[in-house]
């Protein structure tokens, strides 16, 4: 049986396949941070729903997005859960290195 990692690298190998997670890496890289800052503020999950005034269940769906358009975060949830870890949220736009 293979481990994920080597799963991904496998399919990675498939040209289509990599076209395809190389557009999502915006997206997997803010989900990523997402879940970095709420560890860095030792906090769970639970813990930043009852901050935002909702369930755990939605966080880790919105932690799990993922680039799921149905679960899309809006901007205004974005700023709701970097103030529940006390952060804030900066976003940026950064030219394409072509």
């Amino acid at each position: 049986m293979l481990s994920h990692n080597d799963l991904v690298k496998k399919m990675l190998e498939n040209p289509s396949v990599k076209k395809e997670y190389d557009a999502l890496e915006s997206e997997f890289a803010l989900f990523a941070e997402m879940i970095k800052a709420r560890r860095l503020a030792g906090l769970s999950q639970k813990e930043i729903a009852q901050r935002m005034g909702t369930k755990q269940a939605a966080i880790a769906r919105l932690e799990a997005s993922g680039g799921k358009a149905k679960h899309s975060p809006s901007l205004a949830t974005l700023q709701r859960y970097a103030k529940a870890i006390g952060c804030r949220l900066d976003i940026k736009f950064i030219p394409n290195s072509n």
